[in-house]
């Protein structure tokens, strides 16, 4: 297929930045889904990325919402392997950012995956349980995380793509395509005939 293909070079640069920071090395990349999604409205302000887990709180198959048990629907890999995250970025929006910026969004989404890899998000003992007691603290770890990358010297051609915008990348190469997920659904859990 003619044209840019985002999802797998966005994977190369996520695999490389989990494999170099310890802090990551818990993430299969292998297991987590890397998608492409163009926004209608090409403005600056909005969602840039988002990672979405496949599983409840500390990794079960199912949990309540609303009263009543749920299952999620995951894709599955190539391969046959189910994915535990599903990690999309946002056209033209991501691209259009600074190249510290794009690794800091980048960073910034891979914090959000469990220690325990169980499809569960990180989380913290706070009533923000997503970015802990500061979402301040947790931007700043996210920006030293990507510079700490940057410093280990990944090979340039890596990361080279992430150095122009969307309208550069459409320009050399005709269009930029990636995979496109469905949004997973919550899936109801059918009663098994017992009152609980």
């Amino acid at each position: 297929m003619q044209g840019f293909d985002f999802s797998s070079a966005m994977r190369r640069v996520c695999e490389d930045i989990t494999r170099r920071l310890p802090e990551l090395t818990h993430i299969d990349m292998a297991r987590t889904a890397v998608g492409f999604r163009q926004v209608r409205k090409n403005v600056a302000h909005g969602l840039q990325a988002s990672l979405t887990p496949m599983r409840f709180s500390g990794g079960s198959r199912e949990g309540m919402h609303r009263g009543r048990k749920y299952t999620i629907q995951s894709p599955w890999a190539p391969d046959g392997r189910e994915y535990l995250y599903l990690l999309n970025f946002y056209m033209p929006r991501f691209l259009d950012q600074s190249l510290h910026e794009k690794l800091v969004t980048i960073v910034h989404e891979l914090l959000h995956i469990s220690p325990e890899f169980n499809g569960d998000l990180r989380r913290y003992g706070t009533r923000c349980y997503l970015h802990g007691p500061s979402e301040r603290s947790y931007d700043a770890m996210a920006r030293q995380l990507a510079q700490r990358w940057l410093a280990l010297d990944p090979p340039h051609h890596l990361y080279e793509f992430l150095d122009r915008t969307f309208a550069e990348l459409v320009q050399e190469y005709g269009r930029i395509y990636g995979l496109r997920y469905p949004i997973p659904r919550l899936v109801p859990v059918p009663n098994d005939g017992h009152s609980p």
